[in-house]
């Protein structure tokens, strides 16, 4: 299988990258204001040697120790860079706005931890059917190779229970995204007032997010969109089969990676950074954390902390949304070997 290798590759060029940075004293933003140090770059480094040994290891016949060690080393390694994937989405929307990079080697970092948490993802998942005794690539108990012909399944929608707890999980995008719109067309809320924001916002923004903004709409309001276009597609038929509208290709198979790619990489980082944006805002409210002073357009601080709260329901209720809906495509979607079809098959 290509992933131990591309893993173990990866962890190579991982540790050269962040102990070049960490020796020559480059800056590499993990969020505004703040930087990795130093010494965590080269932690970094060491971690990703191991995953990539171990990723190598994964694939050789070994003792229990052996075992131990491998486990254990994915178990640590990939949540460390699924946390430093956490930046993607805004990168995302500020590049495909052309609003500036803010830091390249700060997407850089975001890059590299992607990938890395891509390929740990992988060789754990085939490494744990190996020990099942289950096929490292369809996860289905069969005789012979995993390297002959797939079967896929007939395309379906979600069921209904996954369908409402998605839904309701975008609802979340309501109180944010009202908010916004209300600003963008000169309404007033939360202590600011449209005009204001209206100022603010194409003043600070360039390209497409300005030509939106002069025409009352938030980019970042249009990209949740885009979001919720993705989330349709997993939960029902059209999103495993083209359909008419997608004109020469109508009715062929969707590649299942083609949106379960976009779907895990933005819905894990944008859940995680919601998730902290609700925690975070009830802890100001109550004097815990110190509350955000208000900068232009804002005028109050509690006006800010309701913002936060808005952006954590939003962010957390897209991101968890991806997350779910994904997982019931990847299950709906799921090829097994035609071998393993056949050894199924009675009689």
């Amino acid at each position: 299988m290509w992933a131990p290798v591309a893993a173990a590759s990866w962890g190579v060029l991982y540790a050269a990258v962040e102990v070049t940075w960490a020796v020559t004293g480059t800056t590499v933003q993990w969020k505004e204001h703040s930087a990795y140090a130093p010494r965590v770059q080269l932690f970094l480094a060491a971690l990703a040697l191991l995953a990539g040994g171990a990723c190598l290891a994964s694939t050789r016949t070994l003792a229990k120790l052996g075992r131990v060690v491998v486990a254990t080393a994915l178990i640590v390694a990939l949540p460390v860079f699924v946390v430093g994937m956490n930046g993607l989405p805004i990168y995302f929307v500020t590049i495909a706005t052309l609003s500036g990079i803010e830091s390249a080697t700060g997407l850089a970092q975001v890059l590299l931890n992607t990938a890395g948490a891509a390929l740990l993802l992988l060789v754990g998942l085939s490494y744990r059917r190996r020990l099942r005794g289950d096929c490292p690539r369809c996860g289905r108990p069969h005789a012979g190779t995993s390297d002959g012909p797939l079967a896929h399944p007939a395309a379906s929608r979600t069921p209904r229970r996954t369908r409402i707890a998605v839904y309701l999980l975008m609802c979340g995008l309501l109180p944010w995204a009202g908010t916004k719109t209300i600003w963008t067309l000169g309404g007033n809320a939360l202590g600011v007032a449209g005009d204001d924001w209206q100022r603010t916002s194409i003043a600070s923004a360039s390209g497409p997010s300005k030509a939106t903004a002069s025409a009352g709409i938030d980019v970042t309001v249009l990209a949740a969109m885009v979001g919720i276009f993705l989330l349709l597609g997993l939960l029902y038929v059209w999103g495993q089969v083209f359909p008419r509208w997608t004109l020469f290709l109508s009715g062929r198979r969707v590649p299942r990676l083609l949106p379960l790619i976009p779907a895990w990489l933005t819905g894990i980082p944008l859940a995680m950074y919601g998730a902290a944006l609700l925690i975070m805002a009830p802890l100001m409210a109550a004097g815990v954390l110190p509350k955000i002073k208000p900068d232009p357009p804002f005028t109050t601080s509690s006006g800010i902390t309701w913002f936060v709260e808005f952006g954590g329901l939003a962010f957390a209720g897209l991101g968890i949304g991806l997350i779910v809906a994904a997982r019931s495509y990847a299950a709906r979607t799921h090829p097994v070997c035609a071998s393993a079809t056949a050894t199924m098959r009675p009689g």
